[in-house]
């Protein structure tokens, strides 16, 4: 393989992505019994959603080499501009080849849920498109990056969650139910706990180039606390969801035994790189939690 085209497959993370699509596997679950669930729908909608990761993090990769935050004395992986493998502009123009990519994605499969005559949705999932370019780019990027203000929690609340889970199932189904609210947050809460997990490792070098997270703002112990909130409310809001069905499946909990392990070790963890593993163990364990999920919905 090129070497150029190696650096840039490792610049977009590859095991960021089972995450993020965890939502869309959820939401398109939840959607699958409709009479009108569109296969092409799904494939548009899971590369839509990749795209927006690898944009996320490719911006993240630029905004974090350029503060200074990524350095020698960070515990997790190297980044790019980091090692010196791609420039600053080399990098600015693949973020601008993503957005570019992302947006024909998203207005394609816009258009193909919604076609010209529901103009009020595309208008909003336009919106929410735009809106999730934006995020994506000023994590950590520019002066106000909300990455650094404490903020980073929230938007993946309600990216990697809500829009994720009731965007992908507003496309199949054109439907909307007070109790889908629940899987959302589920999801939700499990990727903040990765984004978490990747705070606390963080902590030292964050407080260092005074980048402001939830971890850093509560500290280690009771960032610890906060993982155990996450991680339990997830399992929480599942369950109440799948409560309201007349044939409740629980098969999901099947990925919760690993997700409980998991907790238990990092409520004992003491040094910050033993945080590392834990965050790709939680991104899979979520994957498998959502495809559990979604055939529990059709069985």
């Amino acid at each position: 393989m090129n070497s150029k085209l190696k650096v840039w497959l490792q610049a977009t993370r590859l095991r960021t992505l089972p995450l993020s699509l965890s939502g869309i596997i959820v939401g398109n679950g939840l959607a699958f019994s409709n009479v009108n669930f569109s296969w092409m729908i799904f494939i548009l909608s899971l590369l839509t959603t990749i795209s927006f990761q690898v944009l996320s993090n490719f911006a993240n990769d630029y905004g974090d080499g350029v503060k200074g935050t990524d350095n020698d004395s960070r515990i997790g992986p190297p980044r790019i501009l980091q090692l010196g493998l791609l420039s600053r502009k080399e990098l600015k123009q693949g973020i601008q080849v993503c957005v570019f990519i992302s947006l024909i994605l998203a207005a394609s499969l816009i258009f193909l849920a919604f076609g010209i005559s529901n103009q009020l949705y595309s208008l909003i999932f336009i919106g929410l498109a735009l809106g999730a370019v934006i995020a994506a780019i000023k994590y950590t990027m520019g002066s106000n990056a909300y990455g650094y203000r404490a903020l980073g929690d929230l938007f993946v609340l309600t990216f990697f969650g809500g829009v994720s889970v009731l965007g992908s199932l507003f496309l199949q189904t054109k439907l909307f139910t007070v109790e889908l609210i629940l899987p959302a947050i589920s999801i939700g809460l499990l990727s903040v706990g990765v984004l978490n997990l990747n705070n606390m490792r963080d902590i030292k070098t964050d407080k260092e180039s005074n980048k402001i997270t939830m971890a850093v703002l509560l500290g280690a112990r009771f960032a610890k606390a906060y993982h155990l909130f996450l991680l339990l409310g997830a399992v929480l809001t599942a369950v109440l969801y799948v409560k309201t069905n007349l044939e409740p499946s629980y098969l999901f909990m099947i990925a919760v035994l690993p997700m409980m392990i998991h907790l238990r070790r990092v409520l004992g963890y003491d040094n910050p790189k033993e945080f590392d593993p834990e965050l790709k163990r939680l991104a899979l364990y979520t994957f498998l939690f959502s495809i559990l999920f979604s055939i529990g919905q059709n069985i």
